[in-house]
């Protein structure tokens, strides 16, 4: 079996963004060689999500009031967290949208059903943040 390990490393401009990473993990996919396997691909930071769904910027805004109406940013005052930093909602946010997602790997492609996209979703942004992709298969 082979191992493949990469991590992405993204500038986030903005306190929230997602980003399709659907490209750069098929890039790394290419680069392992692996035919027939597992992909993961996780957040390295406990405010950020990695998740699938459609590339739709509608649903994107969806995501972004949904999020605000269930852990609203301010008043920061709210979260017991906010003593030395303003994050406590972007914990939440990461808990709700999840950590990671795993893809089968077919015939050298990721196994996705239609619309499927593999996003980044930043909720405390504005620095550099990464992620991790781990392939593994023959």
């Amino acid at each position: 079996m082979k191992s493949y390990r990469k991590e992405l490393w993204f500038d986030i401009k903005e306190r929230r963004q997602l980003i399709n990473i659907t490209p750069d993990v098929n890039r790394c996919l290419a680069e392992s060689g692996i035919k027939e396997g597992l992909c993961l691909v996780n957040a390295m930071h406990i405010t950020a999500s990695v998740f699938i769904n459609d590339d739709e910027s509608g649903l994107h805004n969806d995501f972004e009031k949904w999020l605000e109406k269930l852990a609203p940013e301010k008043p920061y005052s709210q979260y017991q967290h906010n003593s030395y930093e303003d994050n406590a909602d972007a914990h939440l946010k990461r808990t709700i949208m999840g950590r990671e997602v795993v893809v089968a790997v077919t015939e050298s492609r990721l196994d996705f059903g239609p619309w499927e996209q593999i996003f980044y979703g930043e909720f405390d942004g504005k620095r550099r943040k990464r992620v991790l992709v781990k392939i593994i298969g023959e």
